[in-house]
C-alpha cells in the first residue's frame, strides 16, 4: 500500500508528528521515520510520544527523542510469509519494507490483508457446467452468483485477501463474458483471462498462461465455495519441501450393515458392525512448483489427477493438505442451492 502520509522526517517535530497521527485518526496509528536520505530509521506511534513526554521530551523537540529505533521490517524481495505470520500473531500489523540500503518501500498492511504470498493463482473457468442447466446455458457457471456476487469472485476476492497479486482466469465456454467481467481491474489487481483453443481438462489450459512471477502457482477450479486458509496451505508446501500439494476434504463413509471380515473369501473371521470409513477427497486446489509445468503436455486434454499420477510415476513428492473449513463442489443445483443458504451466514 501506499504509504506517504504515515513517513515523517527524523527532524520534524512531536507537534508535527501528533497532527499527522491525528490525520490517520481512521488508519494504524504508526508514522515511519526517515532521515534526509529517505532511510528508515525508526518508529513512532502515539504511545511512544507519551512514554517521551513523561520521560520530559518538549512538543518542540524532533521525533527522533522519542521514536522506537528497534523496528520490525522485511527486506524487499524477500516476502517471507512465515515472518509476516509471526508479525500479525505478535500484533504487528504495519510492516515497512525495505531496500537493501534501508530505504523505505512500501508497507505489508496486516490488517486489510491476511498475508502476502509470493505465488501465482491460476482459475480454471471453461467448464459448460451442464449439470446446472438450465441456468448454464447462457451464463458460464464462475458468474452464476452466489449470494451479492459472482461464485469465481469469492475465490478472487479472498485471493486478494493473501495479497495475491498475479491472478490468471483460463476460460473457454461463454468465455467472452468472463473477459468482460474482469475487464477492468478487481480490487486494484488486474486479473488476466486467457482463452483456451479446446477444451483441455482440468489443468491443461495453465499452459497458456504466458507468464508466471513466482516460484509457486495455485492453481483451483473456479467454481469451489470454500474458505480455505491460504497462507496455511502455502507454508505447509514449503515446510515439506513439495512438487505439489493437493487440498483435501474429509470424507466419511457409513455402512448400516454389519459387515463381513473374510478369511480366503468364505472363511468369516469376524463381523465390524456398521462400520464408518475415513478418506480425504479432492478438492479441486492445488500447489506446484514452476518446474513441474514441463510435466504437462501442451495443447493436450489433461487433468490435475494426471499430473499427480506422473509425479508419482516421477518420484515427486506429492503431498497432501487436510482442509477443514467450508468446501463446497457447486456442481449441481443442490450443492448451488446450499452455497447460496451458507453465505447468507457469512459476515
Amino acid at each position: 500500500m501506499s504509504a506517504e502520509k504515515y513517513i515523517i522526517n527524523q527532524k520534524a517535530t512531536i507537534k508535527d508528528a501528533l497532527i499527522a497521527l491525528d490525520g490517520n485518526t481512521h488508519d494504524w496509528q504508526t508514522l515511519f521515520v526517515v532521515d534526509e536520505e529517505d532511510h528508515m530509521v525508526g518508529t513512532l506511534t502515539d504511545g511512544d510520544i507519551r512514554r517521551g513526554l513523561i520521560k520530559g521530551v518538549a512538543l518542540e523537540d524532533s521525533v527522533s527523542n522519542a521514536m522506537h529505533r528497534d523496528f520490525k521490517y522485511i527486506r524487499e524481495g524477500e516476502n517471507d510469509a512465515l515472518l509476516l505470520k509471526a508479525f500479525r500473531e505478535k500484533q504487528v500489523y504495519f510492516v515497512p519494507v525495505l531496500d537493501a540500503n534501508n530505504h523505505f518501500v512500501r508497507v505489508c498492511n496486516l490488517i486489510k490483508y491476511h498475508n502476502f504470498l509470493p505465488i501465482d493463482a491460476v482459475l480454471m473457468a471453461g467448464g459448460k457446467g451442464e449439470r446446472l442447466r438450465p441456468l448454464t446455458e447462457k451464463t458460464p457457471k464462475p458468474l452464476l452468483p452466489v449470494g451479492d456476487k459472482a461464485i469465481i469472485d469469492h475465490n478472487v476476492d479472498r485471493l486478494i485477501s493473501y495479497g495475491v497479486k498475479h491472478i490468471s482466469v483460463t476460460v473457454n465456454y461463454l468465455g467472452e463474458q468472463l473477459e468482460e467481467h474482469y475487464r477492468e481491474p478487481h480490487k486494484e489487481v488486474r486479473v488476466e483471462t486467457i482463452r483456451e483453443p479446446k477444451f483441455l481438462g482440468t489443468i491443461g489450459s495453465i499452459r497458456f498462461v504466458p507468464q508466471f512471477f513466482n516460484d509457486t502457482i495455485l492453481v483451483m477450479n473456479s467454481d469451489l465455495f470454500t474458505n480455505i486458509n491460504y497462507e496455511d496451505f502455502y507454508l505447509h508446501f514449503k515446510e515439506h519441501d513439495a512438487d505439489m500439494s493437493v487440498a483435501a476434504v474429509p470424507y466419511s463413509v457409513s455402512i448400516p450393515y454389519g459387515i463381513l471380515d473374510l478369511e480366503e473369501r468364505r472363511n468369516i473371521k469376524g463381523l465390524v458392525e456398521k462400520p464408518t470409513y475415513d478418506y480425504y477427497a479432492n478438492a479441486g486446489i492445488y500447489l506446484i512448483r514452476k518446474s513441474i509445468l514441463e510435466y504437462i503436455p501442451k495443447n493436450v486434454v489433461f487433468n490435475a489427477t494426471d499430473l499427480i499420477e506422473v509425479l508419482i510415476e516421477q518420484n515427486k513428492r506429492v503431498i497432501r493438505f487436510p482442509l477443514n473449513g467450508t468446501w463446497i463442489d457447486i456442481g449441481n443445483p443442490q450443492e448451488y442451492r446450499r452455497a447460496n443458504d451458507f453465505v447468507k451466514h457469512i459476515k
